[in-house]
């Protein structure tokens, strides 16, 4: 994908989709990428309502759970999704970012063998992780994201930053904290923000690599009491590179398989069932 003239457009020159929103405002030199969740029912639906002037919010992208992705607001323009904000020095972050908006129905409520948004809809388990926000001390339920949303998210991002000179990608729970949770823990931050920009940390990494002994869930802490992480279990045979070995009986590390068409990974494995390559 390419940018021309402040729009998205496909290599072969096909411009994405663009519904223009009344909500934004004036010229935009951006600094930051800023990363939502809806918290609607479809994708549809929120460029719906992106676009009712009554709304007065709004983003630049769209992006759906099939990975389509909707340009509502031209780069270079101010669109309204960060509401009341600041970031390192800087109040008022709709004068300082792009925000995309992602398909996913953020916290839900278990009912049943199911989990429900508070719209009324209903996901099987598969679709949810149960995680604490890094603001939070309990778990909740959250909505994940598809690996195709991801991988959107992940060209369309590395391209804005490229073409705008961003200095980080952040998320709303960022420049918000306590009133927003968005785009929560089901989002992939560290290994997103290091595929865009890098691991600061690469040089300094174990090298230590292992593979899986059989099926293995991936886990957000040391214990089987954490939950798996998104694209759980891994394969028999996926390598694994050690971060945190201080555990007795569990091993912290960063996935080096593509699993499922996944970003990259960190998490938790018990030891009994990996074996160093």
């Amino acid at each position: 994908m390419k940018i021309i003239n402040h729009r998205l457009f496909q290599d072969d020159g096909t411009p994405f989709p663009f519904i223009a929103t009344p909500n934004m405002g004036g010229e935009l030199k951006a600094s930051y990428l800023v990363m939502h969740y809806t918290a609607g029912p479809s994708a549809d639906h929120s460029i719906k309502w992106l676009i009712n002037p009554t709304a007065k919010a709004s983003a630049h992208l769209v992006i759906g759970r099939d990975g389509s992705i909707t340009q509502l607001v031209p780069f270079n323009r101010v669109a309204w999704h960060a509401g009341q904000s600041s970031w390192q020095g800087l109040v008022g972050m709709n004068q300082y970012s792009i925000g995309i908006e992602m398909d996913n129905a953020g916290t839900l409520n278990k009912v049943g063998d199911q989990y429900q948004a508070w719209f009324g809809t209903n996901y099987p388990a598969d679709q949810v992780i149960e995680a604490a926000h890094k603001s939070e001390n309990v778990k909740r339920a959250w909505h994940l994201y598809t690996p195709e949303q991801l991988f959107a998210a992940l060209e369309v991002g590395s391209l804005l930053v490229q073409a705008y000179g961003l200095k980080d990608v952040i998320g709303h729970e960022d420049i918000a904290p306590r009133r927003k949770f968005d785009p929560g823990p089901a989002f992939p931050m560290a290994s997103f923000h290091s595929r865009i920009f890098g691991r600061a940390d690469d040089q300094a990494a174990p090298t230590v690599e292992y593979r899986t002994r059989v099926n293995l869930h991936i886990r957000t802490g040391p214990g089987s009491q954490y939950s798996p992480l998104p694209h759980s279990p891994l394969p028999t045979g996926t390598r694994l590179q050690a971060i945190d070995d201080s555990n007795s009986d569990w091993l912290k590390v960063r996935v080096l398989d593509t699993i499922q068409g996944a970003m990259d990974m960190q998490g938790w494995v018990s030891k009994q069932f990996v074996v160093r390559s």
